[in-house]
């Protein structure tokens, strides 16, 4: 199966951007100029171990442009497709540039708050950004389903190490930075459940295997590309007792509500995930 006969009707897809956007209205976006008094900013208030953990996050974040450009390959708004998957597409382009223009915001904060706390000057924080920044990412799916699997789980997972890591720390700023971001993944990943839950209504079985290896070959981003990532990513874990793994739970989860009654090889995939998870 390709990935253009596997995509979801439009109307599916249209249906969960639709309910993003009207639960992201434009009241609620905060921008990082005037959403924190930046002066207040103080990284003496920072353990080593939390220090390290904003610089980690920043350079996951600022990967933005990487991770965009994924969805522009994989879902193109060209010619190089046929009108029905453009419109497909075109649909989902709508959700892509507002959660591109939200993580770019995440990435502009914590680099603003390494400055503002003295954690880095801004020139050498750009240069260090470029290093990883000009690293390839890609996610060599052939199923689309695949694509909105790994955003629910990193999504998730991004969401809860924002929670706690704003629940260790004691600096006002830091911790609001930190519960502005956390929000926006939590909304971000219930678009990615949305969206795998209506391929498992439209499609049943057939996404079964294409989710099962999401789940086998899980990794974090940049963790096959950044210099040292598992020693620094095990640090950062132990500062605020985090584990990737826990998220998987939450596919689960999107299992359980979305599927009344599940076939064997759905049955299956949830022990999988399950194994996968306390094997971690």
């Amino acid at each position: 199966m390709n990935m253009e006969s596997a995509l979801l009707p439009v109307d599916e897809v249209a249906a969960a951007v639709d309910g993003f956007l009207a639960a992201s209205p434009a009241t609620r976006a905060w921008d990082v100029e005037t959403a924190f008094d930046w002066s207040l900013a103080d990284a003496g208030r920072l353990t080593e171990g939390q220090r390290s953990a904003v610089q980690f996050v920043t350079l996951i974040e600022d990967h933005l442009p990487g991770y965009f450009d994924v969805y522009h390959r994989h879902f193109p708004v060209d010619d190089t497709v046929d009108r029905t998957t453009f419109i497909h597409n075109r649909e989902l382009y709508h959700f892509t540039v507002r959660w591109a223009l939200e993580e770019d915001t995440h990435a502009r904060a914590l680099a603003r708050y390494q400055e503002a706390a003295g954690i880095a000057d801004r020139g050498s924080l750009r240069a260090e950004l470029a290093v990883e920044g000009q690293q390839p990412f890609d996610l060599p799916y052939d199923h689309p389903v695949q694509f909105f699997a790994y955003a629910l789980v990193q999504e998730k997972a991004t969401q809860m190490y924002y929670q706690h890591l704003r629940d260790v720390v004691d600096e006002p700023i830091l911790a609001s930075v930190l519960g502005r971001l956390s929000r926006d993944e939590a909304r971000h990943f219930s678009f990615m459940a949305d969206v795998v839950g209506r391929y498992l209504r439209v499609q049943g079985d057939a996404t079964v295997e294409p989710i099962r290896d999401v789940i086998a070959n899980f990794r974090m981003p940049l963790a096959d590309t950044m210099r040292g990532y598992w020693r620094w990513a095990l640090k950062i874990a132990d500062v605020a007792s985090y584990d990737h793994t826990e998220a998987y739970e939450h596919l689960v989860k999107v299992i359980d509500r979305t599927v009344d009654a599940r076939s064997d090889r759905l049955d299956e995939l949830v022990r999988f995930i399950g194994e996968c998870n306390a094997l971690a």
